[in-house]
């Protein structure tokens, strides 16, 4: 090895002769330290291109298929015009809150909802939880989908299949109801003969509900009789899960480009259907019947408990949808203007589209002679029964069925992109250096186990999987969760300090009305609800049809599955900590070492902060400090 040497020149300066090694170490260094900042760029989490397509994105992941088929039925049931008053009540004190407190705990962290639980992780199991219930509604909303596809490909048929009764899956008891609108005496006499063919008047269907029921489902007589899979359903589903795929291979940066479309599209086609609905005979009554109030309904407390639970399904906190979509967002994004635009979008599309619905609604009752509220229907049955009947007796139906259905399968697909992505999300942060890199490979992978395990669905028997699934799914979970999650960042890791971190975010605190909301107003409105929930809750039944008790016994089993993770965990964070167990429970309760901001750059000075509360009171102990207050 060279010495260094020390040499006086001419000039009085003294040169450093630096042996060869210590270069060799420096460059060494410098390739080190060039190497990490190049890995902590790869590491670096991807950002929305634009504002635009997270609001876009938001918007596409609040306003679903839902909105079209069970807002305005609970609107005409509950009160009509009347009901706006309770459901905007809830949008503002327990809808955008909730929406609020997701969006910056995702910003903020910028992680995913598996992982942002971080902040008090006694409680990981909530991101856990999110995940499973995400990846189970997935695994069913699909279902939907091939549906809607399945309608869709039949709309280009030279006649709508769901217009007649002359086709294979018809029975003797299927009635034309374009020839019951239009009586005549010989039509009379038609209708007559239909009606002696059937040897029950009470199992009379329409021609449009036969190729539901008989077509489209091939459904059998219970989950006892699952049958065989049908390839048509198969076909439609594998699909649509296909399309999911497309559209997230890239993750945010595909997803941004295809809100534009499936965001926006929509909108025109309400618009235009609105127009061409209002010019149909009947439609006036039909809206008329929709808003006409009817306050005294106001009086009972089922309204109010059901226009909550329409706006917190509808905006879909604690699916982890919002934190995984706002964890992508940049560190200083305007997040609250957002928020309000997505959250306000949802409940007046919700209100906008009972306007085109009951338009055509109205148009079928006067053609049909009947009152609206005998065609009015919720759930599957208006979109995908009464709906395309009333399309089948417009001009040219197969240029507004096919507008119609591409209208659903837009809506249908952004709701799935944000639930989705949460399972993808959840497993790349989990996992990052060896899944960031095969984003496409993993993508298709869950998507191929997806379809493998919802291939029930496609089968006879698939109607009564569906409803059984989306009748226990999220029916208790979801609630419990979102309690949960209020009551962890408003009590347990402070009101106060999570307003902090938003300031650090947007520059200025959360005004005093969000965070009593958080605090006391959402969580009590969210346990009124769920007990009241739990009360008031029925067994699911289709058609008529009563499950059997073992299946209602496994769809209990699958709505508390998403809740087992918050439990397990807590008991294994706190036995894994150090120290007695007063000093475990203390611990588990703080944040770990690793929360903080998105910014790598802002982390050192928000751990010094964040020092300053590892000692402050236990949390039941801020609580009663905060009630006496």
């Amino acid at each position: 090895m060279e010495r260094t040497e020390l040499k006086d020149d001419s000039s009085g300066e003294m040169t450093v002769f630096i042996p060869s090694e210590t270069k060799n170490l420096k460059d060494q260094d410098s390739c080190v330290k060039f190497s990490d900042e190049k890995e902590d760029e790869e590491d670096e989490r991807e950002h929305w291109t634009r504002g635009l397509d997270f609001i876009l994105s938001l918007i596409g992941y609040a306003v679903g298929v839902s909105n079209l088929w069970r807002f305005p039925y609970l609107a005409l049931r509950n009160g009509g015009g009347a009901f706006l008053i309770p459901y905007f009540f809830f949008l503002f004190m327990c809808g955008i809150p909730l929406f609020y407190l997701e969006v910056c705990l995702g910003q903020f962290s910028g992680i995913s909802s598996m992982f942002v639980w971080k902040l008090c992780p006694a409680f990981k199991g909530i991101g856990y939880g999110m995940v499973i219930v995400s990846g189970m509604a997935c695994i069913y909303y699909n279902a939907v989908l091939s549906w809607v596809i399945y309608y869709l490909i039949n709309s280009f048929y030279p006649d709508l299949p769901w217009a007649s009764c002359d086709h294979w899956w018809n029975t003797k008891c299927c009635v034309d109801r374009r020839v019951q609108g239009n009586q005549t005496d010989n039509t009379t006499e038609s209708i007559f003969t239909q009606t002696a063919q059937c040897n029950d008047t009470s199992k009379l269907k329409t021609a449009a509900e036969e190729f539901w029921q008989y077509n489209v489902l091939r459904k059998s007589t219970g989950l006892d009789d699952f049958g065989e899979i049908q390839v048509h359903s198969a076909m439609c589903l594998l699909a649509a899960w296909i399309l999911v795929c497309l559209c997230l291979v890239k993750g945010v940066k595909s997803l941004g480009k295809v809100v534009y479309v499936t965001a926006l599209l929509p909108y025109l086609l309400l618009t235009i259907f609105l127009i061409r609905g209002l010019m149909l005979p009947g439609a006036l009554e039909g809206i008329r019947f929709y808003v006409t109030p009817d306050f005294e309904k106001l009086k009972s407390l089922t309204v109010w408990v059901e226009a909550c639970v329409q706006v917190f399904y509808s905006l879909g906190p604690a699916w982890g949808g919002l934190i995984t979509m706002a964890s992508f967002n940049k560190f200083n994004n305007k997040c609250f203007r957002d928020v309000m635009i997505a959250s306000m979008a949802d409940g007046l599309t919700s209100f906008y589209g009972g306007f085109v619905i009951f338009a055509v609604v109205g148009f079928m009752a006067k053609e049909s002679n009947v009152s609206v509220s005998e065609v009015a229907t919720q759930g599957p049955g208006l979109a995908l029964v009464a709906y395309p009947e009333a399309i089948a007796r417009l001009p040219v139906p197969q240029l507004w069925s096919v507008l119609f259905f591409i209208m659903l399968l837009s809506l249908g697909l952004d709701s799935q992109f944000g639930m989705f992505e949460t399972v993808v999300a959840g497993l790349i942060d989990a996992f990052p250096r060896q899944l960031k890199k095969k984003r496409v490979w993993l993508t298709f992978g869950i998507a191929m186990i997806s379809f493998t395990v919802s291939l029930p669905v496609a089968t006879n028997a698939g109607i009564y999987v569906f409803t059984l699934l989306d009748w226990f799914v999220a029916a208790f979970c979801v609630m419990v969760t979102s309690l949960i999650e209020c009551i962890v960042i408003a009590w347990i890791y402070g009101v106060d300090r999570f307003c902090e971190d938003i300031e650090m975010m947007i520059g200025r605190k959360p005004n005093y009305f969000m965070q009593t909301c958080w605090a006391v107003i959402t969580p009590i409105i969210m346990l009124v609800a769920f007990i009241f929930t739990c009360v008031k809750y029925t067994l699911p039944v289709y058609d008529k049809y009563i499950f059997p008790l073992h299946a209602n016994i496994i769809g209990f089993i699958i709505s508390f599955l998403p809740l087992l993770p918050i439990p397990l965990c807590m008991a294994y964070v706190i036995y894994h900590r150090g120290g007695s167990f007063s000093q475990r429970l203390c611990s588990s309760f703080q944040p770990d070492a690793d929360w903080g901001p998105a910014p790598k750059h802002l982390r050192d000075e928000y751990q010094l902060k964040l020092e300053k509360h590892r000692h402050r009171p236990h949390w039941f102990i801020a609580l009663f400090k905060r009630i006496k207050l």
